[in-house]
């Protein structure tokens, strides 16, 4: 569907197998195969450590040619550092995951409660610095930080704000960049996650951010979307529902 990406954070799930990957499939076989369902994924391992580039190799080579690999920058520069003195970290991610090339999808900064408004100068520094050719997200977790100031800054340097469905935040629908960046996060205290299966309904759910987010496909604007695995339980199933309602009025 034009102008739409979604995808499900993560892929390697055992859980999944039966009820999304084949029984009989090894798990070197997984990505290949999710690859044939859906045409982006988030990364999450990349938060835990920048990988190798034989891995980010591998991305490449077993995907099809308009794949897209969204991902999360190291926690060693948005929770250890905060931003600071991190530049040689950065420098090696962002060497490391430019080998995607076209399959590069946006680069998600997820910073802790604990980055608050004090931190801001330091955001805008560090945004400023980054190479203009990658596509970049912002996602928060302290709501002190839904203010105009720190929109204006993302505003100024092209950066997206990640629009999260989660119960310990807001939903908004401020606008920061080109693009629109949704993540689908859920409540984990709720939902196991790893049962392979639908745990909680989320259909009314979806529909509404199928209403939310028509528009801006009708305006041409790009949109990308993650599900997680405490979201309703099961992922895949999520995104085959939104990706339904919104063909449905194509």
């Amino acid at each position: 569907m034009r102008g739409i990406r979604l995808g499900t954070m993560g892929w390697s799930y055992a859980f999944w197998k039966e009820r999304f990957y084949p029984g009989n499939l090894a798990s070197d076989g997984w990505l290949a195969y999710y690859a044939t369902k859906f045409d982006t994924v988030e990364i999450d391992s990349t938060f835990y450590r920048i990988p190798r580039k034989q891995t980010v190799m591998e991305w490449k080579e077993g995907t099809p040619s308009d794949f897209l690999f969204a991902m999360k920058f190291p926690r060693t520069i948005t929770h250890v550092k905060m931003l600071r003195n991190c530049q040689e970290e950065n420098h090696i991610f962002l060497e490391r995951v430019s080998s995607l090339r076209e399959k590069l999808g946006p680069l998600l900064l997820q910073f802790p409660y604990a980055f608050e408004i004090k931190h801001l100068p330091l955001l805008q520094e560090f945004l400023r610095a980054l190479p203009d050719e990658h596509r970049y997200v912002v996602e928060i977790r302290n709501k002190k930080l839904l203010n105009d100031d720190f929109y204006s800054i993302l505003r100024d340097n092209n950066v997206a704000l990640a629009w999260v469905d989660s119960p310990f935040m807001p939903q908004v629908d401020e606008m920061t960049s080109y693009f629109i960046y949704v993540r689908w996060e859920g409540n984990r205290e709720r939902v196991n996650g790893t049962l392979g299966k639908i745990e909680v309904d989320k259909t009314a759910q979806i529909k509404g951010w199928a209403g939310k987010i028509r528009p801006y496909l009708d305006r041409r604007t790009t949109v990308y979307g993650y599900f997680s695995k405490y979201y309703s339980g099961f992922p895949p199933s999520d995104v085959n529902e939104l990706l339904k309602l919104l063909k449905a009025v194509e």
